[in-house]
């Protein structure tokens, strides 16, 4: 396996992982997403998808879309990080109806939540991506 192959190959399971792991606390815990969690895994979902392609056909090129999904939604979860544990941090906008984005459902050694854990993702699959080279025809 070169080294194109591996970095591709490492994104696709840290977000199948992430994709997984939303699911199971969705689903499994029965944690109600919030409307940051939904952007978050608008913007992951596919990557899973996205990435098990470009890995299994060999194809780098598709690294010009993923790497700007993987960095929205790490601007996203940075986002909701913040609006969690930064006191007075109100975020954008107000949370209408539905579960307040600053709800932490788990809260392991005082900083892990579910949104460090989506930050944690996306920026592995980023620098995974980043490490991928231009392949030549």
């Amino acid at each position: 396996m070169g080294k194109n192959q591996f970095f591709m190959y490492s994104a696709w399971v840290v977000s199948l992982a992430a994709t997984l792991g939303s699911l199971y606390f969705s689903e499994i815990r029965g944690f109600i997403p919030c409307e940051l969690c939904w952007y978050q895994r608008i913007a992951m979902y596919p990557l899973t998808l996205m990435l098990g392609v470009a890995t299994f056909q060999h194809d780098t090129s598709l690294k010009k879309i993923i790497l700007p999904m993987s960095i929205t939604g790490a601007l996203i979860s940075s986002l909701h990080y913040l609006e969690q544990k930064v006191p007075g941090f109100g975020g954008i906008k107000e949370c209408a109806s539905g579960v307040p984005c600053s709800a932490e459902y788990i809260n392991w050694f005082g900083f892990i939540t579910i949104p460090f854990l989506a930050l944690t993702a996306f920026t592995l699959i980023t620098l995974s991506l980043l490490f991928v080279k231009r392949e030549q025809a």
